[in-house]
């Protein structure tokens, strides 16, 4: 997969592309059918299949608020890439951008700079300046302009409309299940492995602490799966402060099970499966020990692992 930081590196594909329009934080089920029309449609019509996407978020960039991420930036890309994507164009939202109108966009970006003969957005897909525009303007520019233009319709989970806002929201209460739903695959936080102060050893349950630049970190101790670029092992992890001790500090804990390498310095994918409990205060060190060992307990059968 080409990416393309810019419109001033996008070639001039012989053909025509595929267009693919929006932020895909997260690239979750709604998303996956965006990318699979554009697959198809690039499949079809001998196009370049492309993705026009936005870093940091618009809504950041316009200073309206501070949204935090799914995924970060290079996270992002990997699922784009795994999706099949042939390219992506990464552009920041700046003033200048902002105050295109709707036609500018259409004629100047989607036709003139990435040669668009199909274009591919969500139903609720808005544009131009004060995202005055959908899906209906765009469709006529589109005539004018000689390019395709597809709506896809919403994905619904239990009768949800998934949305990278929805996943956000149930991440923050630690649902972690409810986001591999609407995900489609569990919800992954990288980073990498790091000196931290060694309590967890000395409780008798080393972890691997993570240093990681995702933005959205669900609180509470959860069943997990880290991978390196060589396994997945099973864990056990905590996402808080330590109140036990009196840390203000959040941090990343992991707990492998079944495992007594040495991963410092080693990038890991923590991918969260189950939550177990909320993070909260004990009166001891042995209180807190017994209740680790409960929870090691629980992550081994979901594993199915022997004792």
């Amino acid at each position: 997969m080409r990416v393309f930081n810019g419109f001033k590196e996008v070639p001039a594909f012989p053909r025509g592309a595929v267009v693919a329009v929006g932020n895909f934080d997260g690239i979750h089920l709604g998303h996956r059918k965006i990318l699979e029309r554009i697959l198809e449609l690039a499949a079809k019509k001998g196009l370049f299949a492309l993705v026009l996407t936005f870093f940091p978020h618009p809504a950041r960039s316009s200073n309206k608020r501070d949204v935090s991420l799914i995924q970060t930036l290079g996270q992002r890309l990997e699922g784009l890439r795994g999706a099949g994507v042939k390219g992506v164009v990464v552009i920041p939202l700046g003033r200048g951008f902002r105050r295109l109108s709707g036609r500018a966009f259409a004629g100047h970006v989607l036709k003139d700079r990435l040669h668009a003969g199909e274009v591919v957005v969500g139903e609720n897909f808005r544009f131009g300046k004060d995202r005055r525009c959908g899906v209906a303007e765009l469709t006529r520019l589109g005539r004018e302009l000689g390019f395709g233009v597809h709506a896809a319709p919403p994905v619904e989970n239990a009768g949800e409309i998934v949305s990278s806002s929805l996943i956000r929201h149930e991440l923050a209460k630690g649902n972690v299940e409810k986001a591999t739903e609407l995900l489609g695959r569990p919800y992954e936080i990288e980073g990498c492995v790091v000196t931290g102060e060694s309590r967890g050893r000395v409780l008798g349950f080393p972890t691997a602490n993570i240093h990681t630049a995702n933005e959205i970190l669900p609180r509470g101790i959860f069943v997990t799966l880290a991978v390196t670029a060589s396994k997945s092992l099973p864990s056990v992890t905590n996402v808080g402060v330590g109140p036990t001790f009196g840390g203000r500090r959040l941090e990343v804990e992991a707990h492998i099970l079944n495992h007594k390498g040495n991963l410092y310095g080693r990038t890991v994918k923590l991918r969260f499966l189950r939550k177990l409990r909320n993070e909260r205060k004990f009166g001891t060190s042995k209180a807190l020990v017994d209740q680790i060992a409960r929870d090691v307990a629980e992550a081994r059968r979901y594993f199915r692992l022997g004792d």
